[in-house]
């Protein structure tokens, strides 16, 4: 028999942890991590999953939809309304790269440190 694997965390390498964690924050409402410091932060859900944001020097963003920077991962996210998650994130600072490819199913944004997410309709 296998051993089970339970999700515990997810890391994402990004310039300044503290303003990507607080980007995150304001559209989750997750909680701050306690031991969140300037090379680390993270946010935590009622679930006890750990989104984490570590400081890396000389930080390099991914690049959607081309690969010379591949994004290599992307969180998804369930919304129950598109257009007001959009409305929302755009006004904490995410971006809405021209290519859509999810059609009214999903919609591709980049974090302020540029890594790719999708809001999908739930």
């Amino acid at each position: 028999m296998s051993p089970q694997m339970k999700l515990t965390a997810v890391a994402l390498d990004c310039p300044d942890p503290q303003a990507l964690a607080a980007f995150y924050q304001r559209a989750t409402g997750l909680d701050p991590h306690p031991e969140s410091n300037s090379d680390f932060a993270g946010l935590t859900g009622e679930d006890g999953v750990l989104i984490g944001f570590q400081r890396v020097k000389d930080y390099r963003a991914p690049v959607w939809p081309g690969q010379i920077m591949p994004q290599q991962f992307h969180l998804d996210f369930k919304v129950d309304d598109l257009e007001a998650a959009e409305a929302m994130l755009l006004e904490l600072g995410a971006a809405k790269p021209e290519h859509q490819p999810g059609g009214d199913r999903w919609r591709v944004f980049t974090d302020p440190a540029g890594h790719p997410f999708c809001v999908v309709r739930g």
